[in-house]
């Protein structure tokens, strides 16, 4: 130290003042280079956590199945609150029975107590025991007393209806029976279950076999209301349709639906255009709301591309490539042009010049990438799609009964995927035949906001022939 400044202390000044100043760029050069490199580890970090969080959104491992997102908190609105119009406390059922608790004599002096007046209440709610009635039809021989007749006259056979039963030869209840049906249809229990609750609340023992075979009789009985919301929804001006996986005695296959605000109809095929023609009709001309499937590709008509299933395709795609800038602003140009299709409103006219102006923007936000030399870009593949499937992008501009997303078809079909994830699918085609029409039974009912119960006890009973098919 003691050489370094008697060296310093030699400098002239002009050398001194020239050592200060490479001193203070170097300096300087530390100062840049260190924010850069703090810089750059900041970026390393964001992006070891973006990969970290990339990972982990497509590894089962890292969450528990069917685990979503936490809801956003409701916040509650400034100001004051809204005066209600009613109170909303529990409205008191009208009694069935009444028990009256009184003490008979006095604690202090033991006199006898009479009389008295109601001191407050407590509602106790409670099922009755409901034991299956037994009913016996008993049918009697008589003789008849004139001696010149003394006929054996026994009465005949009553009918079915009168004994309130679907058939000659059944011996379940049509009450019974339509609530088989409702536990199978619409609280979607398996058979085993069904047999569970007969025995335990009602104390009836049915088999396996009965179960089915009263669910059988009830599809059968629905046959000609099947048939009803089948024609309703080929008269429709707007049809949903929709297919979901059902397996048959073990072989994959396919169940559609094909729906209305008021109609439900069901069927199992396979996955191609044949289902879709015979459900529908050559006379059907009707907007078809679907998804993409190539399987409505074929039909002729109007047809609605639902946007749902698009938009979360481009939301899916722009997660798996996040740091896309070009991608993300595709994405907010295609959403935008859907935006401002919402919004038109008009007469046909009208909207017939936005659809036009819709499919044109659209088709414009998506050339760049459709060329040759752009086909590399992450969005290529939904261009492809947007561009082939063009003029059934905006059918909802042109009629605004049409819905732009098939939504419907999602909702309606939804009992019916619950119902094959709890129970699995069908072991025959006679099955599959019961599957399918209960489920368009319970499901028109149900969009129909009828009582799945009462509805089923009002089918018509057929005769024993038909129920025997």
């Amino acid at each position: 130290m003691a050489l370094e400044r008697a060296a310093v202390g030699s400098l002239t000044h002009a050398e001194l003042v020239d050592l200060v100043a490479r001193q203070s760029v170097l300096i300087d050069r530390l100062q840049t280079t260190v924010a850069e490199q703090q810089g750059l580890i900041g970026r390393l970090e964001a992006r070891v956590r973006d990969l970290e969080a990339e990972r982990d959104r497509h590894d089962p491992t890292k969450k528990m199945p069917g685990l979503k997102p936490a809801a956003t908190p409701r916040r509650r609105k400034g100001g004051p609150r809204t005066r209600r119009e009613h109170g909303f406390s529990r409205v008191r059922g009208e009694p069935t029975e009444r028990v009256e608790h009184a003490a008979e004599r006095c604690p202090h002096c033991a006199t006898a107590l009479t009389g008295g007046w109601v001191a407050w209440r407590k509602e106790v709610l409670e099922i009755p025991e409901a034991p299956v009635r037994v009913i016996e039809h008993v049918y009697l021989a008589r003789r008849c007393p004139n001696r010149a007749c003394g006929a054996r006259v026994t009465p005949p056979p009553a009918r079915a209806a009168e004994l309130g039963v679907a058939s000659d030869r059944e011996r379940l209840g049509v009450r019974l029976v339509s609530l088989i049906a409702a536990l199978r249809a619409e609280l979607r229990l398996p058979v085993n279950l069904i047999q569970w609750y007969l025995e335990a609340v009602h104390g009836l023992e049915l088999s396996v076999g009965a179960i089915v075979e009263a669910l059988r009789r009830v599809a059968a009985r629905g046959e000609s209301e099947v048939g009803a919301i089948r024609a309703a929804i080929r008269a429709s001006p707007v049809v949903h349709a929709d297919e979901t996986g059902l397996r048959e005695d073990g072989a994959n296959g396919y169940l559609w639906s094909f729906s209305t605000p008021t109609e439900r109809s069901f069927v199992r095929g396979g996955r191609n255009k044949e289902v879709v023609d015979a459900v529908l009709g050559p006379a059907f001309t009707g907007v078809l709301v679907t998804d993409f499937y190539a399987a409505y590709d074929h039909y002729d008509g109007p047809h609605q591309r639902c946007w749902a299933h698009l938009l979360r395709d481009i939301h899916t795609l722009s997660e798996r490539h996040p740091s896309d800038t070009s991608l993300r602003a595709w994405a907010d140009r295609v959403h935008a042009v859907y935006e401002r299709a919402r919004r038109v409103t008009g007469s046909d006219a009208v909207r017939r010049r936005a659809r036009r102006q819709c499919e044109h923007d659209l088709l414009a936000v998506c050339q760049p990438s459709l060329d040759a030399e752009a086909s590399v870009a992450p969005q290529a593949t939904l261009c492809r799609r947007i561009a082939k499937y063009l003029p059934e992008l905006f059918t909802f501009v042109g009629d605004p009964a049409v819905p732009s997303t098939n939504n419907a078809a999602e909702r309606s079909i939804r009992p019916v995927v619950i119902q094959r994830k709890i129970s699995g699918g069908t072991r025959s085609p006679a099955g599959t035949t019961t599957f399918a029409r209960l489920a368009s039974l319970f499901g028109t009912w149900r969009a129909r906001g009828l009582d799945p119960l009462i509805a089923c006890q009002r089918l018509p009973l057929l005769p024993p022939q038909a129920l025997r098919v």
